[in-house]
């Protein structure tokens, strides 16, 4: 039995020098790794190391920064775009290794794009650009530091995705949620959001998680069950100090909102060739068409006029949850338990404010976004188009903007109660699904 091991190690060490003694050839600023056979084995059988989570965050060696995914934008010319963290104060050159079945690994230079929105912040979301031939072809890809020490399959490789143009879609809507950090336990009003989604026609919701409260951990996996909810780990904490806010001199940290630019950029390409269209926004915001009865009719008028639009802003309104409606009809005795704001008892809302303008979440056709950032697409095809406030808006029920109005001064806005028979039947089957009712 020992000298069988022994022999299993013999051979792994021949396998090693062996790849060690790859010879490097320069064609056109670009370098071809021939594998030997053994290694060729291992490509042909795509033994790539890679992320334990299939999109996870990974350091990228002898560097500050991280790669995060990777994907082909057939809108350039099928180039590789590796969604990555990059430290502002400590660039270098990188280099993109990227592997196909054919046995054959390459080097290329990179363009690295750091998002013109990062709000002061040291690490930026940022796009690693690779160019060069038969990235049609390409499986897996890496960013090094390191030109020479690049054909490496003991390093973490990621899969490349988007690798063919889909023109019909799995989903209509996606919902993508940025960020879920902390001991965030809303549950009731995440759970009157969903519901409220699913009555407006959204098939897909994404969030980016790192942490939440026990009560919301339930709620989050009854979901993922039924299969609406997609979970992604963004375990940002474990590599950088991450801010819980956007101000850098009220939050302090590395990267702005736990990486939020970076999710919410992920997210569009995650869904490039899945869904129709992508909604931006955040866990408390509902995005509410006023004149149709759902999001595909809204859409469809949307498109309808502005048919090269990619990107449709949606206004923000905010609805104090401080302010009750007084007939107390939606105080459920059923939902006392139940931790978090019931959205329904909220049906007020701020008033513009002079010569302040309202910020905005959007509705985006992914094929037409290249960068985006929270409030505005960074960059585009086809330009954007400002939803008017009477056609659809954001409900927004969170802590008040003007805390100072009284409820006489704030606009009575129901539109959440003409869905409130399904609505609060929906939200109920859910909490008992997910034995907290």
């Amino acid at each position: 039995m020992e000298k069988d091991t022994f022999k299993v190690l013999l051979s792994l060490i021949f396998i090693v020098t062996i790849f060690g003694l790859l010879v490097f050839v320069n064609m056109d600023s670009h370098t071809y790794i021939q594998a030997p056979p053994a290694i060729k084995a291992l490509l042909s059988n795509n033994t790539f190391k890679i992320p334990k989570a299939l999109y996870s965050i990974m350091p990228i060696k002898d560097s500050e920064h991280f790669m995060v995914s990777a994907f082909i934008d057939h809108r350039l010319d099928g180039v590789i775009r590796v969604i990555s963290i990059i430290s502002r104060n400590h660039l270098q050159p990188l280099y993109c290794v990227y592997c196909s079945t054919k046995q054959v690994c390459k080097t290329v230079h990179t363009d690295v794009q750091i998002h013109s929105d990062h709000f002061s912040f040291p690490y930026g979301a940022s796009d690693v650009i690779c160019k060069g031939k038969q990235m049609q072809d390409a499986t897996h890809v890496l960013i090094t530091t390191d030109k020479i020490d690049s054909a490496n399959l003991k390093m973490e490789y990621l899969p490349i995705k988007n690798k063919v143009v889909q023109e019909t879609f799995k989903f209509n809507f996606t919902v993508c949620i940025s960020n879920l950090f902390g001991d965030y336990n809303n549950v009731l009003q995440f759970a009157q959001s969903m519901e409220m989604y699913k009555l407006l026609g959204v098939q897909h919701v994404v969030i980016y998680k790192t942490s939440c409260g026990p009560d919301l951990e339930k709620l989050l996996k009854h979901y993922e069950t039924e299969g609406m909810l997609e979970i992604v780990p963004w375990p940002i904490d474990q590599f950088l100090n991450p801010s819980s806010g956007w101000n850098i001199k009220i939050h302090k940290g590395d990267i702005h909102y736990y990486g939020q630019l970076v999710t919410l950029n992920e997210c569009i390409y995650r869904h490039m060739y899945q869904s129709k269209y992508v909604l931006l926004n955040d866990i408390d915001e509902i995005i509410m068409p006023y004149k149709h009865s759902n999001l595909p009719s809204l859409m469809e008028d949307l498109q309808s006029a502005q048919p090269n639009i990619g990107v449709f802003l949606i206004e923000n309104h905010i609805f104090p949850k401080t302010q009750f409606e007084e007939s107390g009809k939606f105080k459920r005795a059923e939902w006392n338990n139940i931790p978090g704001v019931n959205i329904m008892e909220h049906i007020y809302r701020e008033p513009d404010r002079k010569n302040i303008y309202n910020p905005t979440k959007m509705i985006v056709n992914p094929r037409k976004v290249q960068q985006t950032s929270v409030h505005s697409s960074l960059k585009n095809t086809g330009g954007s188009f400002l939803v008017p406030f009477n056609v659809c808006r954001i409900v927004h029920v969170r802590v008040p903007l003007q805390g100072h109005l009284t409820k006489e001064q704030l606009f009575e806005d129901k539109r959440v109660w003409d869905f409130e028979q399904e609505l609060i039947q929906n939200v109920d089957q859910t909490l008992k699904g997910s034995g907290l009712l």
